[in-house]
């Protein structure tokens, strides 16, 4: 039996009045109705008291929690009444079998989540620089992610069973995105999941790439300068993570993406640039950047953790 699915989209900017609109529309041509979309306003009365009146078949609602994604995302599965909620980006749009091919997934009931394939809308063109096993920089899935279990989702393009967050609690509110003003933080997703197969063992994580998004990326995203913040931001992130979760579970797929995919990337650029394309010498270049930057704010991140503690 094909269970019920609750789409949640969190928005916080009327900067992106069109790009929610968009995925409004695109959750409502889906092949398969959801149960209910609920879109979770974060701490903007303005935007919510404006979209409740263009959205009257949507539930909108005001995040009842700390400012931020997560926040917005619990606020959401609270509301929901679906078997599983399913969570979009608010500067995304989805293929019209992406509900469908989550509702799918769920025919094995040790599936507690089914995420999807996100693909980049460049603002312009992509970047020739740009490496795809980075795509997750600008929210999107990067080259070497295999179909099949995984251990976490990716969190603009996830659902998972309602009863996974009663077994495990929500989204933590002390990582992820707190503002566009702010470090582009991430990994709530990660934590999540991670917690959730420790309390719930044989909890399964499926990625099927027939769930496919296609996420905005702005042209300031397509900018080193960004690019190297938001890889140090996810070094800050997984120290936060490995904090909640410990380093064997908090980083056991960082180390075959560092050391078998990362360097089948470098390695492939440079024989691009042997092959006449100058851009895979950048490409490779960005790759060891992006690494190193990871791994400062790794490392800046861990050591704060550690200070925090001793200073109690």
């Amino acid at each position: 039996m094909t269970p019920s699915v609750s789409v949640v989209i969190c928005a916080y900017t009327e900067q992106r009045w069109d790009d929610v609109l968009a995925a409004v529309a695109s959750v409502q041509a889906q092949s398969l109705d959801p149960h209910e979309l609920i879109v979770v306003i974060d701490h903007n009365a303005d935007l919510h008291a404006r979209l409740a009146r263009a959205l009257p078949d949507a539930i909108v609602i005001e995040n009842q929690e700390a400012r931020g994604l997560s926040g917005g995302k619990n606020t959401g599965v609270a509301a929901a009444t679906g078997e599983v909620v399913a969570f979009l980006d608010d500067d995304a749009v989805a293929g019209p079998e992406w509900l469908r091919t989550f509702a799918e997934g769920y025919a094995d009931p040790e599936v507690f989540g089914v995420g999807g394939l996100t693909l980049p809308w460049w603002a312009t063109e992509r970047p020739r620089w740009f490496p795809e096993e980075f795509d997750w920089v600008v929210g999107c899935t990067f080259t070497g992610r295999d179909p099949g279990r995984v251990r976490n989702l990716l969190g603009g393009n996830a659902s998972f069973r309602r009863v996974a967050f009663a077994l495990a609690g929500g989204f933590p509110t002390h990582i992820g995105r707190t503002s566009a003003r702010e470090r582009p933080l991430g990994c709530e997703e990660t934590e999540f999941c991670i917690r959730l197969a420790t309390r719930r063992p044989g909890a399964r994580f499926v990625y099927d790439p027939r769930a496919v998004i296609w996420h905005r990326v702005p042209v300031a995203r397509q900018e080193f300068r960004y690019f190297r913040s938001r890889c140090y931001a996810e070094g800050l992130s997984k120290a936060l993570v490995t904090r909640s979760v410990g380093v064997a579970n908090g980083l056991s797929v960082e180390r075959r993406y560092a050391t078998a995919i990362l360097g089948r990337g470098v390695a492939r650029g440079m024989l691009a640039a042997w092959r006449g394309d100058p851009a895979g010498l950048r490409r490779s270049g960005a790759i060891t950047a992006g690494l190193l930057s990871t791994t400062t704010g790794y490392a800046v991140g861990t050591f704060r953790g550690l200070t925090a503690g001793t200073s109690r």
